[in-house]
């Protein structure tokens, strides 16, 4: 299924290349525009490495390497001049492309946004990370849920960043959505080796879905990122994974959506996509379709609390030196004086 990399394409065959970009370091409006230029040559490089290459995936913090600086200056926006160039890489060299921004937020704190171009330059999936990698990062949480697209050769598309990907309700949303691809993009570095590994390989597994995985690489003189680049089959196997650590690697592979439809359709054993809402259908004519998790009953009725949430010793980020904030989820910022 994996066509050495991509290199034999079926004909119903999706080319996916994960680019495990050096960890950049990024200060001025000068540097953004410099790893801007980075990334757009890549994404030739992509085009040149490969013929069959649908899409090519570039990591969490492409841009803005791992400092978490909010300085307003060095944010992005989807009319900026950062995913313009992405827009016209995309355009230019026939490839779709997935990127990571920083996106300014009047309202609040930035958020940490994905976003996927098709082969003609245009926007067509914008997604805001939901679950911010606590106490490390200062990101707003995303607001506007998980969309999932018609991507390169009609195949459904999603996109969930970094820690989204340890919440397998995250990977569950996408597929009861009718993803068939999830992108998942990350910074993460070596001691998340293990869990990065084998999430993803759930993942998949857990929503008949393929994965396609990747972070950043190499070391910006304070953190080392472990690259890791991934794409894992419906059953779970790993098709492809870049375990060199070589920066500026593109790993590639062949996916079948058509594949994951049928497996959908099909299987009985393990269909946990559709049993999940069927609980024991040989027993009782169509499963139990009821919802008897309390977790899911008391997050909807704002109510979530753990036995142990009073005891929760993390609850904020000063630990990583950010004020305790006194904002609520919703809530804007206020100016002075008002």
């Amino acid at each position: 299924m994996n066509g050495l990399g991509g290199l034999n394409k079926s004909e119903h065959g999706v080319g996916v290349g994960l680019v495990q970009l050096q960890l950049p370091v990024t200060v001025t409006r000068e540097d953004l525009a410099r790893q801007t230029q980075v990334i757009v040559d890549l994404v030739g490089k992509a085009r040149r490495n490969q013929l069959g290459m649908d899409l090519v995936v570039f990591p969490e913090y492409a841009l803005h390497g791992l400092s978490m600086d909010i300085n307003p200056e060095i944010m992005c926006t989807l009319d900026g001049a950062e995913v313009a160039a992405f827009k016209k890489a995309c355009k230019e060299n026939a490839i779709w492309g997935c990127f990571s921004i920083m996106e300014l937020n009047p309202e609040g704190m930035p958020y940490n946004s994905g976003i996927v171009i098709d082969d003609k330059g245009e926007l067509k999936l914008y997604y805001r990370k939901m679950h911010p990698w606590v106490p490390v990062e200062p990101w707003e949480p995303g607001n506007a849920g998980i969309p999932v697209i018609d991507g390169p050769k009609g195949a459904k598309l999603s996109l969930i960043i970094c820690h989204d990907g340890m919440f397998p309700e995250m990977a569950r949303e996408c597929a009861y959505k009718g993803a068939e691809i999830m992108i998942r993009t990350a910074g993460y570095t070596a001691p998340i080796r293990e869990s990065w590994k084998f999430t993803n390989q759930s993942n998949a597994f857990c929503n008949l879905m393929v994965t396609a995985s990747v972070c950043m690489c190499g070391s910006d003189g304070t953190f080392d990122s472990m690259g890791e680049g991934m794409i894992c089959n419906f059953d779970g196997s790993i098709i492809a994974h870049g375990t060199s650590g070589r920066v500026n690697e593109i790993i590639t592979a062949e996916v079948r959506p058509d594949l994951v439809r049928e497996a959908r359709l099909g299987w009985g054993v393990e269909n946990n996509i559709y049993q999940f809402g069927h609980r024991g259908y040989v027993a009782v004519s169509g499963g139990a379709g009821d919802a008897p998790y309390t977790y899911m009953h008391d997050l909807v009725a704002g109510k979530y609390h753990l036995p142990w949430e009073d005891r929760v010793k993390v609850t904020d980020g000063t630990s990583c030196g950010f004020e305790k904030p006194t904002r609520r989820y919703g809530e804007t910022f206020k100016l002075a004086g008002e």
